[in-house]
Protein backbone atom coordinates (compact mmCIF):
# COMPACT_ATOMS: atom_id res chain seq x y z
CA UNK A 1 0.00 0.00 0.00
CA UNK A 2 1.68 3.30 -1.13
CA UNK A 3 1.65 6.32 1.09
CA UNK A 4 -0.55 8.41 -1.01
CA UNK A 5 -3.05 5.73 -0.32
CA UNK A 6 -2.57 5.35 3.88
CA UNK A 7 -3.07 8.99 4.02
CA UNK A 8 -6.46 9.11 2.07
CA UNK A 9 -7.87 6.36 4.01
CA UNK A 10 -6.58 8.22 6.98
CA UNK A 11 -8.55 11.16 5.61
CA UNK A 12 -11.44 8.79 5.02
CA UNK A 13 -12.07 7.36 8.11
CA UNK A 14 -11.44 10.31 10.22
CA UNK A 15 -14.49 12.39 8.31
CA UNK A 16 -16.58 9.32 8.77
CA UNK A 17 -16.36 9.31 12.38
CA UNK A 18 -17.16 12.77 11.95
CA UNK A 19 -20.58 12.26 10.25
CA UNK A 20 -21.21 9.65 12.37
CA UNK A 21 -20.77 12.07 15.60
CA UNK A 22 -22.92 14.48 13.30
CA UNK A 23 -25.70 12.40 13.29
CA UNK A 24 -25.70 12.25 17.08
CA UNK A 25 -25.67 15.64 17.53
CA UNK A 26 -28.59 16.34 14.78
CA UNK A 27 -30.59 14.67 17.29
CA UNK A 28 -29.60 16.15 20.32
CA UNK A 29 -28.37 19.46 19.11
CA UNK A 30 -30.10 20.49 15.94
CA UNK A 31 -28.28 24.23 15.76
CA UNK A 32 -24.78 22.75 16.24
CA UNK A 33 -25.21 20.93 13.35
CA UNK A 34 -24.65 23.72 10.99
CA UNK A 35 -21.74 24.71 12.75
CA UNK A 36 -20.63 21.16 12.59
CA UNK A 37 -21.57 20.48 9.09
CA UNK A 38 -19.58 23.62 7.74
CA UNK A 39 -16.13 22.50 10.00
CA UNK A 40 -16.95 19.45 8.06
CA UNK A 41 -16.61 20.99 4.73
CA UNK A 42 -13.78 23.30 5.53
CA UNK A 43 -11.74 20.54 6.95
CA UNK A 44 -12.61 18.35 3.64
CA UNK A 45 -11.54 20.94 1.24
CA UNK A 46 -8.32 21.99 3.50
CA UNK A 47 -7.33 17.94 3.58
CA UNK A 48 -7.95 17.93 -0.13
CA UNK A 49 -5.56 20.74 -0.76
CA UNK A 50 -3.04 20.12 1.76
CA UNK A 51 -3.23 16.37 -0.01
CA UNK A 52 -2.10 17.45 -3.34
CA UNK A 53 0.40 19.99 -2.10
CA UNK A 54 1.59 17.12 0.03
CA UNK A 55 1.97 14.54 -2.53
CA UNK A 56 3.20 17.12 -5.89
CA UNK A 57 6.87 16.50 -4.36
CA UNK A 58 6.35 12.43 -4.44
CA UNK A 59 4.93 13.03 -7.67
CA UNK A 60 8.20 15.09 -9.53
CA UNK A 61 10.31 12.16 -7.25
CA UNK A 62 8.16 9.34 -8.73
CA UNK A 63 8.57 10.86 -12.27
CA UNK A 64 12.66 11.72 -11.55
CA UNK A 65 13.15 8.33 -10.55
CA UNK A 66 11.43 6.64 -13.83
CA UNK A 67 13.31 8.99 -15.85
CA UNK A 68 16.90 7.34 -14.03
CA UNK A 69 15.67 3.86 -14.61
CA UNK A 70 14.59 4.59 -18.47
CA UNK A 71 18.22 6.15 -18.66
CA UNK A 72 16.96 9.32 -20.14
CA UNK A 73 19.58 12.34 -18.72
CA UNK A 74 18.47 14.79 -20.88
CA UNK A 75 15.21 16.02 -19.40
CA UNK A 76 14.76 18.14 -16.48
CA UNK A 77 12.23 19.17 -14.20
CA UNK A 78 10.54 22.80 -13.77
CA UNK A 79 10.23 24.51 -10.24
CA UNK A 80 6.82 25.03 -8.86
CA UNK A 81 6.80 27.66 -6.98
CA UNK A 82 6.85 25.92 -3.32
CA UNK A 83 10.63 26.51 -1.80
CA UNK A 84 11.23 22.57 -0.66
CA UNK A 85 9.71 20.95 -3.36
CA UNK A 86 12.13 23.61 -5.53
CA UNK A 87 14.78 22.87 -3.62
CA UNK A 88 14.55 19.49 -4.35
CA UNK A 89 13.99 19.51 -7.60
CA UNK A 90 17.25 21.79 -8.61
CA UNK A 91 19.33 18.77 -6.54
CA UNK A 92 17.64 16.03 -9.07
CA UNK A 93 18.02 18.76 -12.05
CA UNK A 94 22.38 18.83 -10.54
CA UNK A 95 22.29 15.30 -10.70
CA UNK A 96 20.79 14.98 -13.92
CA UNK A 97 23.39 16.94 -15.54
CA UNK A 98 26.38 15.62 -13.99
CA UNK A 99 25.31 12.04 -14.85
CA UNK A 100 24.79 13.33 -18.68
CA UNK A 101 28.30 14.77 -18.79
CA UNK A 102 29.47 11.65 -17.04
CA UNK A 103 27.60 9.28 -19.41
CA UNK A 104 29.00 11.51 -22.73
CA UNK A 105 32.31 11.41 -21.25
CA UNK A 106 32.08 7.65 -21.11
CA UNK A 107 30.92 7.36 -24.48
CA UNK A 108 33.44 9.25 -26.34
CA UNK A 109 36.36 7.56 -23.75
CA UNK A 110 34.96 4.17 -25.29
CA UNK A 111 35.16 5.26 -28.76
CA UNK A 112 37.97 6.78 -28.78
CA UNK A 113 39.53 3.20 -27.01
CA UNK A 114 37.61 1.39 -29.50
CA UNK A 115 39.32 3.00 -32.68
CA UNK A 116 42.86 2.91 -30.46
CA UNK A 117 41.97 -1.16 -29.98
CA UNK A 118 41.27 -1.55 -33.56
CA UNK A 119 44.22 0.18 -35.35
CA UNK A 120 46.99 -0.26 -33.31
CA UNK A 121 50.00 -3.21 -34.19
CA UNK A 122 49.74 -4.55 -30.92
CA UNK A 123 47.33 -7.62 -30.10
CA UNK A 124 45.11 -7.02 -27.36
CA UNK A 125 42.81 -10.17 -25.78
CA UNK A 126 40.65 -9.58 -23.19
CA UNK A 127 39.30 -12.28 -21.27
CA UNK A 128 36.27 -12.57 -18.75
CA UNK A 129 36.44 -14.51 -15.22
CA UNK A 130 37.26 -17.98 -16.58
CA UNK A 131 39.67 -16.83 -18.46
CA UNK A 132 37.82 -16.93 -22.08
CA UNK A 133 38.30 -14.33 -24.60
CA UNK A 134 35.74 -11.97 -24.87
CA UNK A 135 37.45 -9.83 -26.92
CA UNK A 136 39.89 -9.30 -29.38
CA UNK A 137 41.30 -6.41 -31.76
CA UNK A 138 42.39 -6.91 -35.35
CA UNK A 139 46.11 -7.21 -34.29
CA UNK A 140 45.11 -9.63 -31.74
CA UNK A 141 43.44 -12.07 -34.63
CA UNK A 142 46.79 -11.31 -37.51
CA UNK A 143 49.47 -12.54 -34.73
CA UNK A 144 47.40 -14.87 -33.33
CA UNK A 145 46.15 -16.81 -36.67
CA UNK A 146 42.78 -16.71 -35.57
CA UNK A 147 39.56 -15.12 -36.34
CA UNK A 148 37.56 -13.10 -33.67
CA UNK A 149 34.50 -15.70 -34.47
CA UNK A 150 37.02 -18.69 -33.86
CA UNK A 151 38.11 -18.11 -30.83
CA UNK A 152 35.31 -15.70 -28.82
CA UNK A 153 34.27 -17.91 -25.93
CA UNK A 154 37.15 -20.01 -26.05
CA UNK A 155 40.09 -20.67 -23.59
CA UNK A 156 43.63 -20.15 -25.06
CA UNK A 157 44.44 -23.68 -24.35
CA UNK A 158 41.75 -24.79 -26.52
CA UNK A 159 42.88 -24.69 -30.07
CA UNK A 160 45.53 -24.58 -31.83
CA UNK A 161 47.76 -21.63 -32.64
CA UNK A 162 51.55 -20.94 -32.43
CA UNK A 163 51.06 -18.88 -29.96
CA UNK A 164 47.93 -19.88 -28.04
CA UNK A 165 49.82 -22.16 -25.30
CA UNK A 166 52.67 -19.83 -24.56
CA UNK A 167 49.71 -17.18 -24.11
CA UNK A 168 47.87 -19.60 -21.91
CA UNK A 169 50.85 -20.33 -19.77
CA UNK A 170 52.00 -16.78 -18.78
CA UNK A 171 51.32 -15.74 -15.55
CA UNK A 172 49.13 -12.86 -14.42
CA UNK A 173 52.35 -9.52 -14.64
CA UNK A 174 54.66 -12.01 -16.53
CA UNK A 175 56.02 -10.67 -19.82
CA UNK A 176 58.21 -13.26 -21.63
CA UNK A 177 59.17 -12.54 -25.49
CA UNK A 178 58.45 -15.97 -27.56
CA UNK A 179 60.27 -16.57 -30.71
CA UNK A 180 57.87 -18.16 -33.51
CA UNK A 181 59.68 -21.03 -36.25
CA UNK A 182 59.57 -17.87 -39.02
CA UNK A 183 62.39 -16.14 -36.23
CA UNK A 184 59.96 -13.92 -35.08
CA UNK A 185 60.05 -12.56 -31.94
CA UNK A 186 56.78 -11.33 -30.11
CA UNK A 187 56.25 -9.65 -27.08
CA UNK A 188 53.81 -10.85 -24.38
CA UNK A 189 52.68 -9.61 -21.33
CA UNK A 190 49.93 -10.78 -18.87
CA UNK A 191 48.17 -8.13 -17.02
CA UNK A 192 44.67 -7.45 -15.20
CA UNK A 193 41.99 -5.06 -14.27
CA UNK A 194 39.60 -4.43 -12.28
CA UNK A 195 35.87 -5.02 -13.41
CA UNK A 196 32.92 -3.85 -10.91
CA UNK A 197 35.39 -5.23 -7.89
CA UNK A 198 36.73 -8.23 -9.61
CA UNK A 199 40.12 -9.19 -11.06
CA UNK A 200 40.11 -9.81 -14.90
CA UNK A 201 43.17 -10.10 -17.06
CA UNK A 202 44.29 -9.18 -20.41
CA UNK A 203 46.77 -10.17 -22.35
CA UNK A 204 49.01 -7.56 -24.92
CA UNK A 205 50.85 -8.91 -27.79
CA UNK A 206 53.37 -6.95 -29.30
CA UNK A 207 55.73 -7.95 -32.39
CA UNK A 208 59.28 -6.87 -32.31
CA UNK A 209 60.75 -8.70 -35.04
CA UNK A 210 61.15 -6.04 -37.74
CA UNK A 211 62.19 -4.03 -34.74
CA UNK A 212 64.64 -6.02 -33.55
CA UNK A 213 65.70 -6.99 -37.02
CA UNK A 214 66.74 -3.50 -38.18
CA UNK A 215 68.61 -3.32 -34.79
CA UNK A 216 70.75 -6.25 -35.19
CA UNK A 217 71.23 -5.37 -39.23
CA UNK A 218 72.21 -2.12 -38.33
CA UNK A 219 74.91 -3.14 -35.72
CA UNK A 220 76.00 -6.41 -37.49
CA UNK A 221 76.44 -4.18 -40.66
CA UNK A 222 78.61 -1.84 -38.93
CA UNK A 223 80.31 -4.69 -37.43
CA UNK A 224 80.95 -6.00 -40.59
CA UNK A 225 81.97 -3.33 -42.52
CA UNK A 226 84.80 -2.83 -39.97
CA UNK A 227 86.02 -6.25 -40.01
CA UNK A 228 86.10 -6.42 -43.83
CA UNK A 229 88.14 -2.96 -44.10
CA UNK A 230 90.56 -4.61 -41.06
CA UNK A 231 90.88 -7.75 -43.12
CA UNK A 232 91.02 -6.36 -46.13
CA UNK A 233 93.98 -3.65 -45.68
CA UNK A 234 95.33 -6.27 -43.84
CA UNK A 235 95.13 -9.47 -46.24
CA UNK A 236 96.34 -6.94 -49.16
CA UNK A 237 99.48 -5.55 -46.95
CA UNK A 238 100.16 -9.19 -46.21
CA UNK A 239 99.58 -10.48 -50.06
CA UNK A 240 102.05 -7.64 -51.18
CA UNK A 241 104.95 -8.77 -48.78
CA UNK A 242 104.30 -12.71 -49.60
CA UNK A 243 104.07 -11.93 -53.55
CA UNK A 244 107.02 -10.13 -52.97
CA UNK A 245 109.22 -12.70 -50.80
CA UNK A 246 108.43 -14.83 -53.49
CA UNK A 247 111.26 -12.97 -55.74
CA UNK A 248 113.44 -14.66 -53.12
CA UNK A 249 112.84 -18.25 -54.04
CA UNK A 250 115.56 -17.83 -56.53
CA UNK A 251 117.96 -18.04 -54.13
CA UNK A 252 117.12 -21.01 -52.25
CA UNK A 253 118.40 -24.58 -53.68
CA UNK A 254 115.96 -26.85 -55.71
CA UNK A 255 114.48 -28.74 -52.73
CA UNK A 256 114.06 -25.77 -50.62
CA UNK A 257 112.58 -23.32 -53.61
CA UNK A 258 109.74 -25.86 -54.38
CA UNK A 259 108.47 -26.23 -50.67
CA UNK A 260 109.13 -22.04 -49.98
CA UNK A 261 106.77 -21.48 -52.88
CA UNK A 262 104.22 -24.34 -51.71
CA UNK A 263 103.95 -22.38 -48.39
CA UNK A 264 103.79 -18.88 -49.82
CA UNK A 265 101.09 -20.24 -52.30
CA UNK A 266 99.09 -21.13 -49.35
CA UNK A 267 99.17 -18.84 -47.14
CA UNK A 268 98.33 -15.92 -50.50
CA UNK A 269 95.32 -18.64 -51.15
CA UNK A 270 94.03 -18.59 -47.68
CA UNK A 271 94.25 -14.60 -46.96
CA UNK A 272 92.45 -14.51 -50.27
CA UNK A 273 89.99 -16.75 -48.92
CA UNK A 274 89.40 -15.14 -45.62
CA UNK A 275 89.28 -11.60 -47.60
CA UNK A 276 86.44 -13.35 -49.88
CA UNK A 277 84.55 -14.62 -46.44
CA UNK A 278 84.48 -11.58 -44.89
CA UNK A 279 83.24 -9.95 -48.49
CA UNK A 280 80.67 -12.43 -48.71
CA UNK A 281 79.25 -11.22 -45.08
CA UNK A 282 79.16 -7.83 -45.76
CA UNK A 283 77.27 -8.56 -49.00
CA UNK A 284 73.96 -9.92 -47.31
CA UNK A 285 73.18 -6.65 -45.85
CA UNK A 286 74.25 -4.66 -48.73
CA UNK A 287 71.55 -6.25 -50.86
CA UNK A 288 69.99 -3.90 -53.38
CA UNK A 289 66.05 -3.57 -53.43
CA UNK A 290 64.70 -6.56 -55.55
CA UNK A 291 63.41 -5.58 -59.03
CA UNK A 292 60.21 -7.53 -59.17
CA UNK A 293 58.69 -8.90 -62.64
CA UNK A 294 56.10 -11.63 -62.94
CA UNK A 295 57.98 -14.64 -62.50
CA UNK A 296 56.64 -18.89 -63.29
CA UNK A 297 57.59 -20.03 -59.41
CA UNK A 298 57.94 -23.39 -60.93
CA UNK A 299 60.70 -22.52 -63.64
CA UNK A 300 62.61 -21.07 -60.93
CA UNK A 301 62.37 -24.39 -58.94
CA UNK A 302 63.06 -26.57 -61.71
CA UNK A 303 66.35 -24.89 -62.71
CA UNK A 304 67.69 -24.35 -58.95
CA UNK A 305 66.99 -28.26 -58.82
CA UNK A 306 68.77 -29.06 -61.84
CA UNK A 307 71.63 -27.11 -60.20
CA UNK A 308 72.05 -28.45 -56.93
CA UNK A 309 71.38 -31.97 -58.23
CA UNK A 310 74.68 -31.66 -60.04
CA UNK A 311 76.01 -32.42 -56.50
CA UNK A 312 78.08 -34.91 -55.62
CA UNK A 313 76.13 -35.80 -52.75
CA UNK A 314 72.88 -35.01 -54.22
CA UNK A 315 73.20 -38.18 -56.46
CA UNK A 316 70.76 -40.22 -53.87
CA UNK A 317 68.08 -38.14 -53.53
CA UNK A 318 64.93 -38.71 -54.18
CA UNK A 319 62.69 -35.71 -55.41
CA UNK A 320 59.31 -35.46 -55.18
CA UNK A 321 56.90 -32.61 -56.64
CA UNK A 322 53.44 -31.89 -55.66
CA UNK A 323 52.38 -28.56 -57.98
CA UNK A 324 48.25 -27.47 -58.46
CA UNK A 325 49.32 -24.86 -60.84
CA UNK A 326 52.36 -24.92 -63.26
CA UNK A 327 51.89 -21.14 -64.20
CA UNK A 328 51.55 -19.66 -60.88
CA UNK A 329 53.35 -16.44 -61.38
CA UNK A 330 54.73 -13.92 -58.09
CA UNK A 331 55.89 -10.70 -58.80
CA UNK A 332 60.11 -11.50 -57.50
CA UNK A 333 63.29 -10.84 -58.11
CA UNK A 334 65.05 -14.04 -60.23
CA UNK A 335 68.32 -13.75 -59.11
CA UNK A 336 67.92 -13.34 -55.74
CA UNK A 337 65.11 -15.83 -55.11
CA UNK A 338 67.15 -18.34 -57.26
CA UNK A 339 69.59 -17.58 -54.56
CA UNK A 340 67.41 -18.37 -51.71
CA UNK A 341 65.88 -21.26 -53.39
CA UNK A 342 69.44 -22.72 -54.02
CA UNK A 343 70.24 -21.97 -50.11
CA UNK A 344 67.23 -24.14 -48.77
CA UNK A 345 68.01 -26.90 -51.19
CA UNK A 346 71.61 -27.07 -50.14
CA UNK A 347 70.71 -27.15 -47.13
CA UNK A 348 68.16 -29.59 -47.30
CA UNK A 349 70.93 -32.15 -49.29
CA UNK A 350 73.20 -31.19 -46.80
CA UNK A 351 71.37 -32.27 -43.98
CA UNK A 352 71.36 -36.02 -45.96
CA UNK A 353 68.16 -35.95 -47.10
CA UNK A 354 66.63 -39.23 -48.68
CA UNK A 355 63.93 -37.66 -49.82
CA UNK A 356 63.10 -34.10 -51.00
CA UNK A 357 59.28 -33.12 -51.22
CA UNK A 358 58.89 -29.35 -53.48
CA UNK A 359 55.25 -28.27 -53.08
CA UNK A 360 53.25 -25.42 -54.08
CA UNK A 361 50.16 -24.99 -53.38
CA UNK A 362 47.64 -21.67 -55.17
CA UNK A 363 44.51 -22.54 -55.27
CA UNK A 364 43.54 -23.27 -51.40
CA UNK A 365 41.60 -19.79 -51.28
CA UNK A 366 44.74 -18.35 -49.74
CA UNK A 367 48.10 -16.81 -50.34
CA UNK A 368 50.25 -19.28 -52.96
CA UNK A 369 52.74 -21.31 -50.45
CA UNK A 370 55.57 -23.19 -51.24
CA UNK A 371 57.08 -25.78 -48.85
CA UNK A 372 60.38 -27.59 -49.21
CA UNK A 373 60.33 -30.79 -46.94
CA UNK A 374 63.31 -32.74 -46.13
CA UNK A 375 63.58 -35.98 -44.53
CA UNK A 376 67.23 -35.43 -43.45
CA UNK A 377 68.71 -35.34 -39.91
CA UNK A 378 67.29 -31.49 -39.34
CA UNK A 379 68.26 -29.38 -36.06
CA UNK A 380 67.19 -29.22 -32.33
CA UNK A 381 64.60 -28.00 -30.44
CA UNK A 382 67.38 -25.48 -28.90
CA UNK A 383 68.73 -24.38 -32.27
CA UNK A 384 65.01 -23.69 -33.22
CA UNK A 385 65.26 -19.38 -32.04
CA UNK A 386 69.03 -19.33 -33.36
CA UNK A 387 68.25 -20.13 -36.77
CA UNK A 388 68.27 -17.01 -38.92
CA UNK A 389 70.95 -15.46 -36.95
CA UNK A 390 73.91 -14.34 -38.36
CA UNK A 391 76.94 -16.57 -37.76
CA UNK A 392 74.93 -19.40 -36.22
CA UNK A 393 74.90 -23.09 -37.92
CA UNK A 394 73.97 -26.32 -37.30
CA UNK A 395 76.93 -27.15 -39.53
CA UNK A 396 80.78 -27.85 -38.04
CA UNK A 397 81.85 -25.87 -41.05
CA UNK A 398 79.13 -23.59 -41.49
CA UNK A 399 78.93 -20.11 -41.76
CA UNK A 400 75.89 -18.90 -40.54
CA UNK A 401 75.19 -16.60 -43.87
CA UNK A 402 73.42 -18.98 -45.39
CA UNK A 403 69.67 -18.31 -43.75
CA UNK A 404 70.29 -15.09 -42.84
CA UNK A 405 70.76 -14.29 -46.42
CA UNK A 406 67.43 -16.24 -47.18
CA UNK A 407 65.99 -14.21 -44.41
CA UNK A 408 66.30 -10.57 -45.81
CA UNK A 409 65.83 -11.46 -49.41
CA UNK A 410 62.41 -12.70 -48.47
CA UNK A 411 62.27 -9.90 -45.92
CA UNK A 412 62.73 -7.43 -48.90
CA UNK A 413 60.30 -9.28 -50.98
CA UNK A 414 57.34 -9.05 -48.08
CA UNK A 415 57.22 -12.64 -48.28
CA UNK A 416 56.36 -14.73 -44.96
CA UNK A 417 58.55 -17.73 -44.61
CA UNK A 418 59.41 -20.33 -41.64
CA UNK A 419 61.51 -23.25 -41.27
CA UNK A 420 60.15 -25.87 -38.22
CA UNK A 421 60.65 -29.40 -37.87
CA UNK A 422 58.65 -31.64 -35.26
CA UNK A 423 60.43 -34.68 -33.70
CA UNK A 424 59.93 -37.39 -36.31
CA UNK A 425 58.34 -35.41 -38.88
CA UNK A 426 60.57 -33.53 -42.21
CA UNK A 427 62.02 -30.24 -42.07
CA UNK A 428 59.82 -27.99 -43.66
CA UNK A 429 60.45 -24.92 -44.77
CA UNK A 430 57.74 -22.65 -45.90
CA UNK A 431 57.43 -19.57 -47.74
CA UNK A 432 54.09 -17.36 -48.43
CA UNK A 433 54.07 -15.39 -51.16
Amino acid sequence: MTQRTRFTVYLVVVHVLLAAAGLVVLFQYPIWLLVIEAVFVVSIAAGVALTRRMFRALDHATAGSQLIRDGEFTSRLLPVGQPEIDELIGVYNRMIDHLRDQRTQLQEQQHFLADVLRVSPAGILVLDFDHRIVSINPAGERLLGRARDDVAGRRLDDFEAPLARPLAALQAGETTVITTSSSRRIRCHHGTFMDRGFRRSFILIEELTEEIRQAERSAYEKLIRVMAHEVNNSVTASNSLLTSSLTYSSELSADSRQDFDRAIGIVIHRTAQLNQFMRSFADVFRLPAPRKHPERVVDLLESTVRLVSARPDAAAVNWSWDVDDVNLSVPMDRSQMEQAFLNVLQNAIEAQAGTIAVRLHSRNGGRPTLRIEDSGLGFGPEAQSNLFTPFFSTKPNGQGIGLTLVREILSAHGFDYSLHRQPGEPTVFTIIF
